[in-house]
């Protein structure tokens, strides 16, 4: 069986810099890590805005899902702060990450730092109908906790 060819994703750099292409650390890596084209510090609790020195081209009908690198959280509280960020295939600015320091001391990005990384997905377009109402499910109206937070698989007991 021959799997699907790739879709290709065209990159600029936003000045004659040359930038470090997206990444992926591993062939099994879902992720394509992307790099800091400047520094900042964050001061706990703080966030800000990182560019990455690129532009991309996404393929129409995908978008690119920014997500937090799982090393910068353990080891320092670093995240993503709206993860995922969602890059839309007809946007054509400089990919920024928006990251949160989480931890209890200062932390500093470096130019070249890998930040975040990019994962590609299919989007699927809907219509929508208007209606009186929607169909009844055991869950209804249910959200925000309502399931509990203990796994019925281990004889849990919902809060």
């Amino acid at each position: 069986m021959t799997a699907p060819a790739r879709p290709t994703v065209r990159v600029a750099s936003i000045d004659a810099s040359t930038y470090p292409l997206p990444n992926q650390a591993t062939s099994g890596a879902a992720g394509y890590d992307v790099c800091s084209r400047e520094a900042l510090t964050l001061a706990p609790g703080a966030f800000g805005r990182v560019g990455t020195g690129l532009k991309l081209e996404i393929p129409h009908g995908y978008e690119a899902q920014v997500r937090p690198r799982s090393g910068l959280a353990a080891k320092h509280g670093v995240t993503v702060l709206n993860a995922p960020g969602t890059i839309d295939s007809d946007y054509r600015g400089e990919v920024c990450v928006i990251l949160i320091n989480h931890g209890r001391t200062p932390f500093t990005v470096e130019p070249g730092m890998r930040i975040a990384q990019l994962v590609f997905a299919r989007v699927t377009s809907v219509e929508f109908e208007r209606a009186e109402d929607v169909a009844a499910t055991q869950r209804g109206e249910g959200g925000f906790g309502s399931t509990g937070i203990l796994s019925m698989n281990t004889g849990g007991v919902r809060e």
